[in-house]
């Protein structure tokens, strides 16, 4: 007998596709969320102007803050594509070490959100091996 390969394709809302795939997710304010599985770092999804923006907060790096840290950091950025690290400056006496991502809202295909999450657990795994050699 031959192998019978059906595809199906049906749309779902964000948060119950979310929610169906083992994340909890907490609506902060209008078109902000907070994404969490398997006790991860939380993962904050903002929806603006059809683009959905990642953020995963990896703490304020200021006491370490050096030139090579931030060379070591943009080096690592060549190894955990799509994700990046950057800074989140919208508090400027608390800068904040992230990682982002960002995709198109409009057609977004299950595994290529699933995808996204994926990337960043693997980035926050390589960072955190990164900044022990900076927080010892």
């Amino acid at each position: 007998m031959e192998k019978v390969i059906v595809t199906s394709s049906k749309k779902e809302d964000l948060v119950s596709f979310l929610e169906f795939n083992g994340f909890t997710v907490e609506i902060l304010e209008k078109d902000i969320y907070r994404v969490e599985r398997d006790g991860e770092l939380p993962v904050f999804i903002n929806l603006k102007d059809g683009h959905i923006y990642f953020e995963i907060d990896l703490g304020n790096v200021s006491s370490v803050a050096t030139e090579k840290l931030y060379h070591d950091l943009l080096d690592l950025n060549t190894e955990i594509l799509p994700v990046a690290f950057g800074l989140n400056r919208a508090n400027p006496d608390d800068p904040r070490l992230v990682l982002v991502e960002s995709r198109e809202a409009e057609n977004l295909d299950s595994n290529e959100l699933l995808s996204v999450f994926a990337a960043l657990e693997l980035a926050v795994d390589r960072a955190e091996i990164l900044l022990a050699d900076y927080l010892n």
